[in-house]
């Protein structure tokens, strides 16, 4: 029964070197450089550390820029919800919105203040080169049917010594197995640990605030949740506009709540909703509403991108924004979705117009993807759905405290039109040398003179978590998972330990000790 409660590990196939393919944002042929992964699973503790070094993953995918090398550097960027404050252009989006659903206005004239909506397609051409430049490189279903025989050949004999050694050193083939099928994954818990006696404070959490503005906010958070309407899998929505919200004191600006949230006339021209569907594993929402969420994908790489009708298939749909390595987690303590990948789907009158792709993680909600429908291209949708993820991150922390942030995935500022998510303030750049959070403030000035920059203003100071002890590395070799120092002694290639140094720099001393890397 013990064994059923301990965290599932999860499992990655290291690509060593680099990977060249044209820039989605430049165009450049060869000009973007990463490194990559395939992630066969992950839990969602592993990838939020991982996405505190710079890591993104599409679909199943995990790549990390090679950021003193690719022509445009990507830089890890993070909101903080909290102390957010919508500003003029976020307001005149919000106010768009419940003019047309009240009314049924539609605004004239182009939104060139708002930049989202004109370059958020272009955002991901590089993940889509990635995806289809992994295609040539990784056949899933082929890989893991080799693991499955080659685990399924010895399962009886490692269940017998399992039993007798107990050794943490070893996984449950079981395990494994379910990682590499198409089946339901591990439902485990993984709990943050904190900085040990005399190391310091948690930099991954939140600075302190105080009491009294903590119950300020729970009180208005609860309210929203208790008024607003339908509910997902168990978990209250963010749907109609709620009129039972504190009012803003007349000589204080309204909060991102009170905007979103403003109430409607009994006779509205339109009602929206807005529902979280998990997406993997698919729930049953997520599965009756699939066709429909994938006929708008469809229009919008149609229209959007100027994709080929043969192009945006639904294998392609699936692969990009519905397949997902994080298991489904269901701590305690944590929001009562539960932790995973997620599709945040607007509903318009009854029928899908938007879906945001995201991931809700220990620390954060991630925004992987946004796509909608192109009719809908003047109710700036990008724009608008980012404060709505927001909000919805500040719902969610309402129940788990330690949830406090909102990463928006890669701030690109040496691609003028990439610069929008640099206007979601607070929010922060992440340090691509020493992997730690610098305001964005003081990140422009350096930006402006050089692409490629190191926030860190202290030149002493070095990546604490790099790699320090290989030898505690856990590689997934013939069916067991081993410290590397075990492993590398049934070694004769002279290059294997270098490949594996590799991958330990890149994902640091805590992932290269709770991750299983797969090696032949």
């Amino acid at each position: 029964m013990a064994s059923w409660s301990a965290p599932s590990p999860s499992l990655v196939e290291y690509f060593e070197g680099q990977t060249s393919f044209q820039c989605g944002y430049c165009k450049s042929n060869f000009g973007s450089r990463s490194h990559g992964m395939w992630a066969h699973s992950m839990t969602v503790q592993d990838y939020q550390d991982l996405i505190d070094r710079g890591w993104r993953r599409s679909g199943k995918y995990v790549y990390k820029p090679v950021m003193n090398q690719t022509c445009c550097p990507q830089y890890t960027i993070r909101c903080h919800p909290l102390q957010f404050q919508p500003s003029k252009s976020h307001k005149k989006v919000l106010k768009k919105m419940l003019k047309f659903l009240a009314k049924g206005e539609i605004s004239k004239g182009n939104c060139e203040d708002e930049p989202m909506d004109s370059t958020m397609e272009d955002a991901v051409d590089g993940d889509f080169a990635l995806m289809n430049k992994l295609d040539i490189k990784c056949d899933l279903k082929t890989l893991s049917s080799d693991l499955k025989v080659s685990i399924e050949s010895e399962e009886k004999e490692k269940e017998k010594s399992l039993k007798k050694e107990g050794s943490k050193d070893l996984i449950h083939p079981q395990a494994i197995e379910e990682k590499l099928g198409s089946g339901e994954p591990s439902h485990s818990i993984k709990v943050h640990v904190g900085p040990k006696p005399g190391k310091g404070a948690d930099l991954s959490k939140p600075p302190c605030r105080k009491a009294k503005e903590m119950r300020k906010e729970r009180k208005r958070l609860k309210l929203m949740q208790q008024s607003s309407a339908g509910a997902f899998e168990g978990f209250q929505a963010q749907g109609q506009p709620v009129s039972l919200l504190p009012k803003a004191k007349s000589n204080q600006p309204k909060s991102l709540e009170d905007l979103i949230f403003e109430s409607l006339p009994e006779d509205a021209s339109h009602k929206l909703e807005v529902r979280v569907v998990r997406s993997s594993p698919p729930s049953p929402q997520f599965k009756a509403t699939f066709q429909e969420s994938y006929q708008v994908y469809k229009r919008y790489q149609m229209i959007i991108h100027k994709d080929p009708p043969d192009k945006p298939t639904v294998s392609q749909f699936t692969r990009f924004l519905c397949n997902s390595p994080l298991e489904a987690e269901h701590p305690a303590n944590g929001p009562e979705c539960g932790y995973g990948s997620f599709h945040q789907q607007y509903w318009l009158d009854g029928k899908i117009i938007a879906v945001g792709v995201i991931d809700i993680l220990p620390y954060c909600v991630s925004s992987v993807y946004l796509y909608y429908d192109p009719d809908y291209s003047f109710l700036s949708l990008g724009v608008y759905s980012a404060l709505r993820e927001i909000a919805f991150t500040r719902q969610l922390h309402e129940k788990t405290s330690q949830l406090s942030y909102y990463y928006m995935g890669f701030y690109i500022h040496s691609c003028p039109k990439m610069r929008y998510k640099g206007q979601y303030r607070p929010s922060d750049l992440l340090c691509p040398e020493t992997y730690v959070w610098v305001p964005i403030e003081q990140c422009l000035p350096s930006l402006d003179n050089s692409k490629y920059c190191r926030f860190n203003q202290d030149p002493q100071a070095e990546d604490e978590g790099r790699s320090k002890e290989l030898d505690r590395l856990r590689v997934f070799h013939r069916r067991s998972a081993m410290p590397y120092g075990v492993y590398k002694n049934h070694q004769e290639d002279p290059s294997e330990e270098a490949v594996v140094l590799e991958y330990a720099n890149l994902v640091g001393q805590k992932c290269s000790e709770t991750m299983l890397l797969f090696r032949h």
